[in-house]
């Protein structure tokens, strides 16, 4: 494979990308837009639904065409999106379904950026992938409230402070490594056909206090989990329940092979 020009690799994921692919990959400054190399794997975007319209509109969709108008000819653009677009569907969420973004800028910045993608590539006769990851976590991420709750509580459970899971974390995401993402995506732009939409995930429906309890257990945590509703704003933004399918990407042999839950356990006995 050709050397890969990454767009936002000072992020979480795009990080951990360049270290993993140290040798294969060309990071590209923030503030540059043209790519070195004909494979390009584009990672720049916000991170949550708080920020303002115009912060997620100038990251998402102006600085992505800005770089679209000065991609060389003949390019393949692999372009990382988000669970967060399918919003109100079926589950598992399947690729062909019509994304129902539920409100939020993050949610349908990332939907629109999808479009501009398709539509920009297929009127220059640019080659296109579109990955959809799921909640990706892993060391070194960047957590707040706003962001990550999986990791943002398993802080406040290191320190043993007390935590308040939406309806008693009874409810389901899809979780994957930062490293088994990394993995999908470069398997990916190896050899998974072009001008296609692709869910990255594990495939399962991880229950989200299963993965607390799990940690509160590991780390030997004093913290009490306690129950609260999720606020006017988070069910305004956010689905209940969701995780993928992602028997398209697998049927290369593209696979998810290890288990949120034992990541999840080797991440915090590492860090203790």
């Amino acid at each position: 494979m050709d050397k890969i020009s990454v767009h936002g690799g000072n992020g979480f994921i795009g990080s951990r990308f360049c270290d993993l692919y140290s040798d294969f990959v060309i990071k590209i400054p923030r503030d540059m837009r043209p790519s070195e190399s004909l494979n390009v794997l584009y990672l720049i975007s916000t991170t949550d639904n708080y920020g303002s319209w115009e912060s997620n509109i100038h990251t998402n969709i102006d600085i992505l065409l800005e770089t679209l108008d000065v991609l060389p000819e003949g390019s393949t653009f692999s372009f990382c999106s988000s669970w967060f677009v399918y919003g109100n569907v079926n589950l598992p969420a399947k690729e062909w379904m019509i994304p129902k973004p539920k409100g939020g800028n993050y949610n349908l910045t990332k939907l629109w950026a999808e479009q501009m993608v398709i539509d920009y590539c297929s009127e220059h006769e640019i080659l296109y992938r579109i990955f959809r990851l799921a909640n990706v976590f892993g060391e070194g991420d960047k957590f707040s409230e706003k962001k990550n709750a999986l990791q943002y509580l398993i802080n406040e459970m290191e320190n043993d402070r007390d935590i308040y899971l939406y309806n008693d974390g009874y409810f389901y995401r899809d979780y994957i490594h930062v490293d088994d993402v990394c993995k999908m995506l470069y398997k990916g732009m190896e050899i998974l056909p072009v001008n296609e939409i692709y869910n990255v995930g594990s495939g399962r429906p991880i229950l989200f206090r299963d993965m607390i309890l799990l940690a509160h257990s590991v780390l030997g945590s004093k913290s009490n989990i306690s129950s609260m509703e999720p606020t006017e704003f988070h069910k305004r933004i956010q689905v209940k329940d969701f995780w993928m399918d992602t028997s398209k990407i697998n049927s290369y042999g593209i696979i998810c092979k290890s288990s949120p839950y034992e990541r999840l356990y080797r991440m915090l006995k590492d860090e203790s």
